[in-house]
């Protein structure tokens, strides 16, 4: 990824496109929403990636791209937007209203991939966007326009195919030395070479499927069954554009010189969603003409076909694969008309749903951190499979389990309103009292609550303790008062709170339940003693949880515990272990993505600012300000500051009133707004340098990103 977006790294020579490209910036300059038309496979992705590349160094903020051919759910689009911005919104407030707050002061392109079956919900969110957010421009890729006012069209056609320096010809002699080393495009084969890029209609996915056809067959002999089936086919689809008709004409070929078990693994592999691996490709697609070993070896004559492409690193350690949209709509049509589209998809289903339950597990595990990337890379295929289980009569109550089970994944990894659009839509559609419900209410209170949403949460939380004590569900009734003492906590109604953190603790006592929820029910009892004055049992609670995470190898709730340890030590005057401790908490929340258990951190960090330096050095209040002007934005992400919690705002206020009585007026509003202005990653690399601000008008905002990629980066595996 670049330091100012997420445009994805170019793995092919890019051929051509001159022309168009020069008009994409053309009109990037002048409009606010470009959309390049064209049919499937003629490159639009791959133009518009090219010309945001080019357009970087006119948006400040960078140039981010949302892969929209993901998404079934167009309900789901503001969540992808968010996504791809790093924005983790953990209010309560629509997602829209989140992208609005977010884009409105920044200089952005946003680049919307593949939208054509999302803009009945792309056009109005776009038009939205658009109008609150002055320094934002999109540019779209899209098989029909968007039909948003002021939209500019990019209509883009295939490759020209005539001349000896044709970009059609110059873009399948790449691909076909890429195929066969060695391959040139000479006197000989020239006239051949052209016939084909002719009669694919420089279509690049055409011609980029006809080149990985050379291993086996020369040009001319493509060319020969290429007409075969040209002749046979062209007579169907009466309606369907002349070029929508050679692309499929161009897939339809590539398919019937596919075996059969080529064909059979790319018809089962058009139910994953985004990427996968090897583990999921033989658990879902294995079975009757396939066995679980020769999944393997047909995934790599995929790939030699180009029908599949290996994405660039590992995740996890492990390779993952994608279908090209085109490609994967072509084969779902042959899995739909064999009639084993039903049976796939609950397989896939099963999978995912196997991967969220061992990433339950493995959460309370030194495998923690891992178990969060791997998560991530399953993200749109455990939407799909959410999706399957909302939409597929019967399978209401693996809804509630499965998007129950991910609670480690919404809460821990920053997807809190995404998580809130699951839960909700499953607890409407099975509101009879199951287990599966009761795991589904606790943990939509649970997300209510770090929303700021309590009053919803208090309800769903009641339902649920009450559902327990009437089925005798102990572990929901255990969990259910553990999440009342949450409410209770910010709601400063401090005595409540430690009676039920002690309830809900002895409930898993008797259970024999440890797991990162009980951690955080320890840290929150502790907080709760702490908050009240008695520092001795609170330090005692927060102490234990410590300890049990290092046992356990827990880094989640770990910092947690570091946020309320580093409190406690600032509260006693031990600065150099609250300054440790308080970074050590951003910088694992952070890795997490959990911006709840971050910003926390940052606010502890600005009321440490103001503390003498562990060299004796005075206190910055610059910083202090500066710092708490970060928290402010980020709060705005997260929901009501400090949970609107006296008791969490006491060290957000002492900060205050130390920056009010010892700067200007003028000097702490200007500290103030320039913390407002940091991107997200900036803000832990300054925050974990503690750099003072008396440097900060010389220096240069950090844009290599290094410092905080490290954070995760070892997670995602070796790099190739």
């Amino acid at each position: 990824m670049t330091a100012n977006g997420n445009l994805p790294a170019e793995l092919t020579g890019f051929v051509g496109r001159t022309v168009e490209l020069a008009v994409a910036q053309r009109l990037l300059r002048r409009a606010r929403l470009v959309t390049v038309v064209g049919p499937g496979g003629v490159g639009k992705s791959r133009l518009a990636r090219r010309a945001a590349a080019g357009a970087l160094p006119d948006f400040a903020d960078g140039a981010w791209l949302v892969p929209c051919a993901e998404l079934s759910d167009p309900a789901l689009l503001c969540h992808a937007v968010a996504e791809a911005l790093r924005l983790t919104d953990g209010t309560a407030r629509p997602a829209r209203e989140a992208l609005r707050d977010f884009l409105a002061p920044r200089r952005l392109l946003l680049v919307l991939d593949g939208c054509e079956h999302l803009v009945e919900e792309a056009a109005p969110l776009l038009a939205s966007l658009l109008t609150t957010a002055p320094g934002l421009k999109v540019l779209a890729t899209s098989r029909e326009p968007l039909g948003v006012e002021g939209e500019q069209q990019l209509p883009l056609s295939p490759l020209p195919t005539e001349g000896p320096d044709a970009d059609a010809v110059t873009l399948f002699a790449q691909r076909a030395v890429a195929a066969l080393p060695g391959f040139a495009v000479t006197p000989e084969n020239a006239e051949q070479v052209g016939a084909l890029c002719r009669r694919l209609d420089g279509i690049p996915l055409a011609l980029e499927l006809a080149a990985g056809r050379l291993p086996l067959l020369s040009v001319q002999q493509i060319n020969e069954r290429l007409g075969d089936r040209f002749a046979l086919l062209t007579g169907g689809a009466r309606t369907a554009l002349p070029r929508h008709q050679t692309l499929r004409t161009a897939i339809g070929w590539s398919h019937e010189l596919c075996s059969a078990q080529e064909r059979l693994l790319w018809a089962r592999l058009s139910v994953f969603v985004g990427t996968f691996d090897l583990d999921a490709a033989q658990y879902v697609c294995s079975g009757e003409g396939l066995t679980a070993e020769e999944v393997l070896e047909t995934l790599g004559a995929l790939v030699a076909k180009s029908v599949l492409l290996r994405e660039p690193g590992l995740v996890d350690g492990v390779a993952r694969y994608r279908m090209l949209d085109t490609l994967r709509e072509y084969g779902a049509q042959w899995l739909r008309a064999a009639d084993g589209e039903h049976l796939l998809r609950r397989r896939h289903r099963d999978w995912y749903l196997g991967l969220a339950t061992w990433g339950e597990v493995e959460w309370f595990s030194p495998r923690q951190l891992e178990t969060s990337v791997r998560t991530e890379a399953a993200h749109s295929n455990l939407r799909a499979a959410l999706e399957y289980c909302l939409t597929d009569p019967g399978e209401e109550q693996l809804a509630l389990f499965l998007a129950g089970t991910l609670w480690y994944f919404w809460v821990g990894c920053g997807h809190l309103g995404e998580g809130r659009v699951w839960l909700d839509r499953a607890l409407d559609l099975a509101p009879e009292p199951t287990e599966a419900r009761a795991k589904a209410l606790w943990v939509t209170g649970y997300l209510c609550i770090l929303q700021g949403d309590r009053l919803h949460a208090i309800r769903l939380l009641e339902e649920c303790r009450q559902q327990a004590l009437d089925t005798g569900d102990d572990r929901a009734l255990a969990y259910a008062v553990h999440r009342q003492g949450c409410a209770a906590l910010i709601a400063d109604d401090l005595d409540r709170a430690v009676s039920l953190f002690d309830e809900a603790l002895w409930h898993y006592d008797q259970l024999g339940e440890l797991n990162s929820n009980v951690l955080m029910g320890m840290f929150e009892l502790g907080l709760a003693h702490t908050f009240r004055g008695d520092a001795a049992t609170g330090a005692a609670w927060i102490g234990k949880v410590l300890v049990e995470c290092e046992r356990f190898g827990e880094r989640w709730a770990y910092a947690y515990g570091l946020f309320a340890s580093a409190y406690a030590a600032w509260s006693v005057g031990d600065t150099a272990k609250a300054r440790a401790q308080a970074r050590e908490c951003v910088r694992l929340n952070h890795a997490f993505r959990d911006l709840v258990g971050l910003v926390l951190g940052i606010e502890l960090l600005a009321l440490l600012a103001t503390e003498p330096g562990d060299d004796g050095t005075p206190g910055d209040l610059r910083e202090a300000a500066l710092l708490q002007g970060a928290a402010h934005t980020l709060w705005r992400s997260v929901g009501e500051p400090l949970f609107g919690s006296d008791s969490f705002n006491a060290a957000h206020h002492a900060c205050k009133q130390r920056v009010r009585h010892g700067l200007p007026e003028a000097e702490a509003a200007e500290a103030f707004r320039r913390g407002t202005t940091f991107a997200l990653d900036e803000l832990v690399v300054r925050a974990l340098a503690q750099q003072p601000a008396a440097q900060a008008g010389t220096a240069q905002r950090p844009h290599d990103r290094t410092a905080v990629g490290a954070l995760r980066e070892p997670l995602a595996g070796q790099r190739e």
